[in-house]
């Protein structure tokens, strides 16, 4: 089986003509099988041979990466239309970039200029029409109290009046104080502050008026629509003058001139409304020309960036290659599955055919003690399975590999906990829907929690599958039981039985053919009987599981040739794990078989506390009292077997290694796979007893402990099946019954819309979360612990079709 264990692995060599190196790394790149390993680790990236074409490309994609910010920022997007592929000349192609690069600038320098000027063109508008609002008031108010005046002091009569009339006239306008302005446009938010510090500047010494833009304005300085208000400040003084350029200048307000006499005013309007019409035409010629380059960008951006970053990766494995020392020929060392030796091969003859060289690439394997990595071929449906065994640790190379039972156990153990065929049909359909679109979807830039949900689309669709079986079999729909498969079994003669305890009921019909008695749910004996299946239920998936963890450990240890831990770690932990716990599971299903009423859980206790006492009313079967006995003493007796013979047979191991009672050759001696472990560990030849000791003495109470707390940790999957039976029975009871009962249609459709909104925010997402992760901690701490190491590393190739933005 292709997930079973890592593809066989092999690291090759391979001598590459220079001329045809290029050619030779391009088409490893298509193939995708090869990985290549740092030959030039010592050297920095500025000392390598291809450095400069690296920088070279790294150049590219700056310029691609200017020109996707501009289509971003005009709103449009490349286009991802399938075209032939053209033969792009990287030199042309740099060519080509640099010229739409300084073309694209200039636009961009040219329309900047424009639309600083046209903003600035509208914002003196706004200042000529507001502020002339001001003085247009201003002196019409000062017209009317000069007329009220004159009129008053004519009126009156007084023998003083024409001669205060004539002083007033008489006048030396020299003498009147002249205030100037300054005026302009201050963003809203900073209108309060601006005035309070002009107050306090000037204590008090300016008058400052201000009016509302109704519209955002562009900032000619920002280039971002911001409220802003419009004003005029009058003062006296050039100190003060100074002051309020200083404050305008720290408060970012844009000042324009502004001419008090009404007719320039006008003059002004008019001449600033004309150039705002010749600018808009010009900045609009320049947009649309902006735009048509960008499309044309857009065109062929995809393919240019594919380029760009192919040619940047091939340079990049290129310095990973070490150079012989005639300077003729390129040295590269890498890893490839087995089974791609012929593609290598043919890829290696046809890189040197298409180069006309006339000296071909040498592919030759390498003898290592090195680790290989791991290779598992995978499709859309195992990957999230296999990534799930990643993310704990990647498999050493070919060891048991637990992704291939995931597929099964992992979603199994999730619909333990998830059971109802209800939830688990909404599931199904919401999964359905991203398999349905996958194609729209794998195309499209996605967020983090709906790309996480896409890739695992597959996952989810099997934990709703098997949530729909154990549904059925719990017989739950949102809660509700139904009679699916024949009527209940059970029926209650007398309405006085009903919804209090099963004792009232009389069988009429044969046994319910699948799954839970519809008549169990809703009585009061509901409760303990599905509490009873339900833990039962997990202890023997629990004991299970971790007995097939132990059997994989078997297989491991055989296929390595490790037959000490064959003996003395497999054997006793079965022992010990199925003394005891495999002992309790065959009890609870003779107990399910024959209908007793004997108490497992005080079989167990006096087990240990008093073995030789009778069993009584608790006993399943004849001989019981002696097979527990038994069982026992094997479960004692499997703890030093685990701890004492492989510390000693391996110090054996060592000494009879280096005691010179061999001398054979090096390759036929046949060391202990541990014990060769245990020499890489320490990083020398010494073997310390005392660390081994101690190591294989922690491995030990770790199992034994381990066995306990895990068998424990199964009933997590009754715990949560209760939780979500009973919230989902909550939700329906009081929620959608109780609006139900009321016999109002607007009180009915509230109850339907917070049921709906409690079942998908509770139910399908948040208990959906927790199952997933209970399964998760499930699968890594007490399945896999048992067999799996989870040290080695995976195998990443070169390949072209695993190129990324990132890599640009």
């Amino acid at each position: 089986m292709d997930l079973l264990r890592s593809e066989p692995m092999q690291l090759v060599q391979l001598i590459i003509p220079v001329e045809a190196a290029y050619r030779t790394i391009s088409y490893l790149g298509d193939l995708g099988l090869f990985q290549f390993k740092d030959l030039n680790a010592e050297k920095s990236p500025f000392q390598r041979t291809y450095a400069t074409q690296i920088k070279r490309c790294g150049e590219m994609a700056r310029k691609l990466c200017f020109f996707k910010e501009q289509m971003t920022k005009a709103g449009l997007s490349p286009s991802t239309r399938s075209m032939a592929r053209a033969d792009f000349n990287l030199d042309d192609l740099e060519v080509k970039l640099a010229e739409f690069e300084a073309e694209l600038t200039e636009i961009k320098a040219n329309n900047e200029k424009l639309q600083r000027a046209y903003s600035e063109l509208v914002e003196y508008k706004l200042v000529l029409q507001k502020a002339g609002e001001f003085f247009y008031s201003a002196q019409n108010t000062a017209v009317a109290w000069q007329r009220e005046v004159e009129a008053h002091h004519i009126g009156e009569g007084s023998i003083d009046s024409p001669l205060l009339l004539e002083q007033e006239i008489l006048t030396d306008p020299s003498k009147q104080v002249k205030l100037g302005f300054v005026s302009g446009l201050v963003p809203r938010e900073k209108s309060m502050a601006f005035e309070r510090i002009l107050f306090r500047a000037t204590r008090g010494n300016v008058f400052l008026k201000q009016a509302l833009v109704e519209d955002c304005v562009i900032d000619p300085v920002l280039g971002e629509k911001i409220e802003k208000n419009v004003f005029v400040i009058f003062f006296s003084g050039e100190r003060v003058k100074n002051k309020i350029l200083k404050i305008c200048d720290a408060f970012g307000a844009n000042r324009y001139p502004f001419m008090d006499d009404l007719g320039k005013q006008y003059q002004m309007i008019t001449e600033v409304s004309r150039r705002l019409l010749e600018l808009k035409t010009t900045v609009d010629a320049g947009l649309l020309h902006w735009s048509n380059l960008l499309q044309t960008i857009g065109h062929q951006f995809e393919q240019w960036n594919h380029l760009v970053k192919k040619e940047k990766s091939i340079y990049h494995t290129l310095n990973m290659l070490s150079i012989d020392v005639t300077k003729k020929c390129l040295v590269a060392e890498g890893w490839c599955p087995v089974f791609a030796t012929n593609q290598i091969q043919n890829a290696l003859k046809q890189a040197t055919f298409d180069s006309n060289s006339q000296i071909g690439a040498i592919f030759q394997v390498l003898h290592t003690k090195e680790s290989p990595p791991t290779y598992f071929r995978t499709n859309k449906f195992t990957l999230p399975f296999q990534e799930i065994v990643d993310a704990y640790g990647v498999a050493k190379y070919q060891e048991v590999n637990p992704g291939v039972y995931v597929i099964i156990t992992f979603p199994f153990l999730f619909a333990v906990m998830f059971g109802d065929w209800g939830h688990g049909i909404c599931l199904l359909l919401a999964t359905l829907y991203f398999i349905v679109k996958e194609k729209k979807f794998s195309s499209q830039k996605l967020g983090d929690i709906m790309e996480m949900t896409f890739g695992g689309r597959y996952v989810i669709m099997m934990m709703a599958l098997f949530s729909i079986y154990t549904g059925l079999i719990y017989n739950e729909f949102f809660s509700v039981p139904f009679e699916l498969f024949r009527p209940s079994a059970y029926e209650c003669p007398d309405p006085s039985c009903r919804g209090a305890s099963i004792v009232g009921l009389i069988r009429v019909r044969p046994t319910y053919p699948f799954g839970v008695d519809p008549k169990w749910h809703g009585s009061r004996s509901e409760l303990p009987f599905l509490n009873s299946l339900k833990m039962k239920m997990s202890i023997l998936l629990g004991v299970a599981q971790m007995n097939l963890g132990i059997i994989l450990s078997y297989f491991n240890a055989t296929f390595f040739g490790n037959n000490l831990n064959i003996w003395y770690q497999f054997v006793p932990q079965m022992i010990f794990l199925n003394s005891l716990f495999g002992y309790l599971s065959l009890l609870i299903i003779v107990k399910w078989c024959m209908g007793s009423q004997a108490d497992l859980y005080h079989v167990m206790i006096y087990m240990f506390l008093s073995p030789t006492d009778d069993l009584g009313e608790n006993q399943l079967f004849v001989g019981q009292k002696m097979l527990q006995l038994v069982l026992l003493l094997l479960a004692l007796v499997s703890i030093p077997w685990m701890l004492f013979p492989k510390p000693f047979l391996l110090k054996k191991q060592h000494q009879e290694r280096h005691q010179g009672r061999s001398y054979a050759l090096l390759h036929s001696i046949d060391d202990s796979p541990e014990l060769e472990r245990h020499r890489d560990s320490l990083g020398h030849v010494d073997f310390e007893f005392s660390e081994v000791f101690v190591h294989q003495l922690i491995h030990t109470i770790e199992f034994v402990l381990g066995a306990v707390s895990n068998t424990a940790s199964y009933l997590r999957l009754w715990a949560l099946s209760l939780a979500h039976s009973e919230l989902s029975s909550v939700f329906y009871e009081k929620v959608l019954l109780l609006a139900w009962g009321f016999n109002n249609v607007v009180i009915l459709t509230i109850g339907i819309i917070v049921f709906i909104f409690a079942t998908v925010g509770v139910l399908l997402v948040m208990e959906t979360l927790s199952a997933f992760l209970h399964a998760l901690r499930l699968h890594w701490v007490e399945f896999q612990n048992k067999f799996y190491e989870g040290d080695g590393y995976k195998f990443y190739p070169f390949s072209f079709a695993l190129l990324t933005d990132e890599d640009a």
